[in-house]
């Protein structure tokens, strides 16, 4: 259960058709002549494709079409914007090179799914293969610098390395912290119905970005962008796995296209562990450096990345210690490890999620050596001043969240002395970290919509999406403000690339990095002023309109009323009498000039209690406080609920979650999600979720800021620190489970 502030606490106004199962997701859709798809995956890790027997395949019950490198769909490249950022470096089944153990090289297209996976099951390969290199472990000595992302060295006068400035510190503390790869999971899995009609294609897809979506779909397709309509009105899930396009929609709409029907492929949920993305495996070495009153006088954070060999996607989680803690001397670097593995990919809280276990660990084992509170360590190191860019932050109240959690969750209750605290056959423990999330990295022109609608509702509208995470909720809530109407009377549009959009390397994308609301709220408020003005107009120039022939001026638009003189006239029954279905704009809001002035950053304070078995060595978390300063807060329901599934996310990385890949066949042992361990119910204790709610003016007029990905960063190291405080065992290694906690 999630305890929560009372104020701005709105219901989702979509919740009404998501528990009666009226929303519709893209696998959802049927169409007259639909056919199913069904992926073929390799089973080497690395080496070529000799041949391919489909005969029996084309034969078999139902069978449509059978696609292979042999006999390819119709694709092209490059994919335009992030695309080949985010996602793979090739396009599907156009060569015969295996890349990695659980690579798509067929399709078989049928009259139902079970025909399409049987007629999979009959194709026969011959590999010419070799031996993978898919050990992440194997392969950190030989790790390579990444030339895109430079080290990054902030040494004092006089200091000549870093090195020099941790021998001359007088207390240091740390270690290597290590994660493995993970993976999204969305409850929706990947899908597509892909339907032409004319030469254009409608595709139901879920994806986070619409408009990049289409964008990229047409390229891939060799059509025009205005021939690509994507239509996602619900997406169940995202976490960074549906921000790009991948091989299985690009696969479905040319199969659509070549076998002239409607197609639909939804991906199969093992097979979803090896062709969307996941997160790299992760390696950090973090040194701190440290006076005996605290303040930091080195801060040394080497960190190794997994990298596939078909992407370029990977983590740098050093560039979390830019945006944490004031040091004279820092050293931040990465390197990678090229493998034979699949593609990565962002994932909630790229670069920060890993980042800040490691850094928070440190952190904690350096305020146990100093004999100081946590607490205590991290005001003392406080950052006014972000190192990634020299600007002070825009707003800052982490001392506030620091000392409100703390009250809230009894932390003065706790013993600084390990172990110290049991009850009956549980050790209990208490621990804390911060979070930091940069909370204007995707900030850019935002296109929305406002309209008056005849039958007395208004609109609102733009190309971004809703992955569940109140995104419809938030625009119909800021859009009731500005218009000074009920919640009830907003309809809200999203998940669709003809919306409107401003097309550019984010706001394309939609919902990411945390962007949506500080994005789209303001958006939000100045489109709904421009449709006032516009509704106004349209009242003094329509002749059927009552106020026909007024001074603009004249008229007042006050809680979906115009008044002046002696008129008082709704807004519905104005378009009625001048038989005007809707009348509004679509504005186009863009950052000021305070963008370049501050850093923006959101920020959170978490406290843990965890219980571990004397015997079993069995690590249960028992309580959790997060106290958070992310501007003004325009829902408190929706935004604890992201709060808490990000917290959540932190317990899966700090007790759960493993991908393990077998060195000598780079298959991925355990792509299901009974050997792929989530957090579920029972393992999610009582959260406490707190919001400031002082509004960031510079940011914004609304004063919002990002805080979707906050919850995840530093949750883990709160884990792990409350791990140690009741074990007095250290663990770096992720996840913390019973064996390494009985060693």
């Amino acid at each position: 259960m999630t305890r929560q502030q009372p104020h701005r606490s709105i219901s989702r106004v979509d919740g009404p058709v998501k528990v009666t199962g009226a929303a519709r997701y893209a696998a959802d859709h049927d169409f007259t002549d639909l056919a199913y798809g069904h992926l073929v995956l390799s089973t080497i890790g690395a080496g070529t494709i000799r041949s391919m027997d489909v005969a029996a395949a084309r034969r078999a019950p139902g069978t449509i079409a059978v696609f292979t490198p042999f006999d390819r769909p119709a694709l092209h490249g490059p994919l335009p914007g992030l695309a080949p950022v985010l996602g793979e470096n090739r396009l599907p089944l156009q060569d015969r090179e295996v890349r990695y153990h659980g690579q798509i090289i067929g399709l078989v297209i049928a009259r139902t799914f079970e025909q399409a996976r049987h007629a999979a099951t009959l194709i026969d390969v011959g590999y010419d293969a070799r031996r993978p290199d898919a050990s992440f472990a194997d392969g950190i000595a030989d790790a390579r610098p990444v030339p895109e992302f430079p080290p990054v060295d902030i040494l004092a006068d006089g200091v000549r390395s870093i090195d020099e400035a941790i021998e001359n510190s007088p207390v240091t503390a740390g270690g290597t912290y290590s994660q493995p790869p993970k993976h999204p999971n969305a409850m929706e899995p990947h899908a597509a119905v892909a339907v032409w009609q004319r030469g254009k294609l409608t595709l139901y897809s879920g994806t986070q970005g619409p408009a990049a979506h289409a964008l990229e779909m047409a390229t891939a397709l060799g059509v025009d962008e205005t021939d690509v309509h994507v239509v996602n009105p619900h997406v169940g899930g995202g976490f960074g796995g549906k921000a790009t396009t991948w091989a299985p929609t690009m696969l479905a709409a040319a199969a659509a296209r070549a076998c002239k029907r409607p197609v639909k492929l939804v991906v199969t949920r093992e097979q979803l562990y090896t062709v969307t993305g996941h997160r790299p495996a992760v390696s950090q070495k973090v040194v701190l450096g440290a006076g005996r009153d605290g303040a930091l006088t080195a801060v040394k954070h080497e960190a190794v990345s997994s990298r596939s060999n078909s992407g370029t996607g990977l983590e740098l989680p050093g560039r979390v210690t830019l945006k944490f803690y004031q040091s004279l001397n820092i050293h931040v670097s990465h390197r990678a490890v090229p493998l034979d593995i699949p593609t990565a990919t962002i994932m909630r809280a790229p670069a920060d999620e890993p980042g800040s276990f490691a850094l928070e660990s440190a952190m904690d084992e350096l305020a146990y050596r100093l004999g100081m509170d946590p607490i205590d360590l991290r005001r003392r190191n406080d950052l006014s001043v972000s190192l990634e860019n020299g600007k002070p932050f825009s707003s800052k109240h982490l001392d506030e969240c620091y000392r409100v959690g703390a009250a809230r969750f009894g932390w003065s209750r706790r013993k600084a002395n390990p172990g110290a605290v049991r009850d009956g056959e549980w050790l209990v423990g208490m621990g804390m970290s911060m979070g930091v999330l940069q909370a204007a990295s995707g900030a850019g022109p935002t296109a929305m919509r406002v309209r008056f609608h005849a039958n007395g509702t208004a609109s609102v509208a733009a190309a971004t999406a809703d992955l569940g995470t109140g995104m419809r909720t938030v625009l119909a809530a800021v859009a009731a403000d500005g218009l000074g109407l009920p919640v009830e009377r907003i309809r809200v549009a999203v998940g669709d690339s003809t919306l409107p959009v401003v097309p550019g390397p984010y706001s394309g994308y939609g919902a990411v990095g945390s962007g949506s609301t500080f994005n789209n709220a303001p958006a939000v408020q100045d489109a709904a002023r421009a449709a006032q003005r516009a509704l106004i107009r349209h009242a003094t120039e329509e002749q059927r309109s009552p106020f026909h022939g007024m001074d603009p001026g004249e008229v007042r638009y006050e809680g979906g009323v115009l008044r002046a003189r002696n008129l008082t006239v709704p807004f519905g029954r104005l378009l009625t009498l001048t038989r005007t279905p809707h009348e509004g704009v679509t504005e186009v809001t863009a950052p000021g000039p305070e963008q370049q002035q501050y850093a923006f950053a959101s920020f959170a304070a978490h406290f843990c209690e965890v219980r571990v078995n004397r015997w079993t060595r069995e690590p249960r978390v028992s309580r959790f406080t997060t106290v958070v300063d992310a501007g003004t807060i325009i829902n408190a329901k929706t935004a604890a609920s992201q709060i808490t599934g990000g917290v959540i996310f932190g317990l899966g990385q700090a007790l759960l979650e493993d991908t393990t890949f077998e060195p000598a066949t780079g298959r991925m042992a355990n792509a299901n999600l009974a050997d792929y361990l989530l957090p579920v119910n029972a393992d999610v204790p009582a959260m406490d979720v707190h919001f400031l709610d002082h509004p960031d003016t510079k940011i914004s007029s609304i004063g919002a800021r990002g805080l979707g990905e906050l919850g995840t960063i530093g949750a883990a190291a709160a884990v792990a620190n409350a791990i140690y405080n009741a074990t007095g065992k250290r663990i770096r290694d992720l996840p913390i489970t019973c064996d390494k906690l009985l060693g």
